[in-house]
């Protein structure tokens, strides 16, 4: 199956609007040619704004031994109407050389260095700055 990029979504496809943490938790990542980049173990939230500022991707390894995790910012995510997964435009290289962190080592996702370096791999301006 290939899937449409984020751009080329079904305008006629109604797309949620509204939805619990505990229904994106878990939801698997692909990106546009349908590859599988992982599912979302964790988001985190922007509290002086309530906003989603990252979802927390899992990547890699084999049953949950060995996975890397990745912030992805909010913004480079695109929902599928057409199917239950998030669709992220990078190549699986991209996530690959993504900063990351095992599950036991976080960074620190407030340091603004950090965040200019995450949004700058994945191409997308922090929704604070737009």
């Amino acid at each position: 199956m290939v899937m449409q990029s984020p751009t080329e979504f079904n305008a006629d496809v109604p797309r949620p609007t509204l939805l619990s943490a505990n229904t994106l938790i878990g939801t698997r990542v692909k990106n546009p040619e349908g590859a599988d980049l992982g599912n979302i173990e964790e988001l985190m939230i922007d509290l002086a704004s309530g906003r989603i500022r990252y979802a927390v991707l899992s990547f890699g390894g084999f049953l949950g031994i060995g996975d890397k995790l990745f912030a992805v910012p909010w913004e480079a995510l695109e929902i599928s109407p057409s199917e239950d997964v998030f669709v992220l435009d990078a190549r699986r290289e991209t996530l690959k050389s993504a900063p990351g962190f095992d599950k036991n080592h976080w960074p620190d996702m407030a340091d603004p260095m950090w965040e200019s370096k995450v949004h700058s791999h994945y191409g997308v301006t922090p929704y604070w700055q737009m």
